[in-house]
């Protein structure tokens, strides 16, 4: 940090800068906390809720994830909802445990077709369910706020497995997304 405020022309050394290369390291340890977790850990206890095939639904749709993640190639942070979808086999997990995985794969330098990929080979291998559909939809701070400074500009990256790879089942599930909360 101090390479970097001294190449922009800063003084490293006087008020107000002094702390920051800690305080940034300590923001930096809190974004990349991910590193040291594995994402699977969050579904691991998905076994004491195996039900019988009567009991589950054909759909598990959590909308609206918020995530926070770090672009790799700016390290800029990128902002957003995850949408993620499953057809249970035999397994189903708590409800709370989708936002951990979302959370755990964000908190890494990241590109969003990457986490988004993440996302569903982890419940994918986590859960063993019958199809996974994960939808990011972000804002980059390296696309909103420097280069090219499109402000109202978002990315959307979808991944899919198993039977919700079917474009009609994903265009129901995309349609459940869509649709307004009320």
């Amino acid at each position: 940090m101090l390479e970097i405020l001294a190449a922009v022309g800063e003084d490293p050394a006087r008020p107000g800068l002094e702390t920051t290369p800690a305080r940034v390291a300590q923001a930096y340890a809190e974004f990349f906390s991910g590193l040291v977790v594995d994402p699977l850990d969050h579904l691991a206890d998905s076994a004491e809720f195996t039900a019988e095939s009567g009991e589950l639904s054909e759909l598990v749709l959590l909308r609206d994830i918020e995530f926070r993640s770090i672009c790799e190639h700016h390290l800029l942070p990128f902002t957003g909802v995850a949408h993620v979808a499953y057809v249970p086999r035999s397994r189903i997990v708590g409800l709370g445990r989708l936002p951990r995985v979302v959370e755990t794969l964000a908190s890494r330098p990241q590109m969003q077709e990457r986490l988004t990929e993440e996302i569903a080979d982890t419940l994918q291998t986590g859960l063993d369910p019958l199809g996974v559909l994960v939808v990011l939809d972000a804002v980059h701070d390296c696309v909103t706020s420097r280069g090219v400074r499109q402000a109202r500009s978002s990315t959307v990256t979808m991944a899919s497995r198993g039977i919700l790879a079917e474009p009609v089942a994903r265009a129901e599930i995309m349609a459940m997304i869509g649709a307004t909360h009320e």
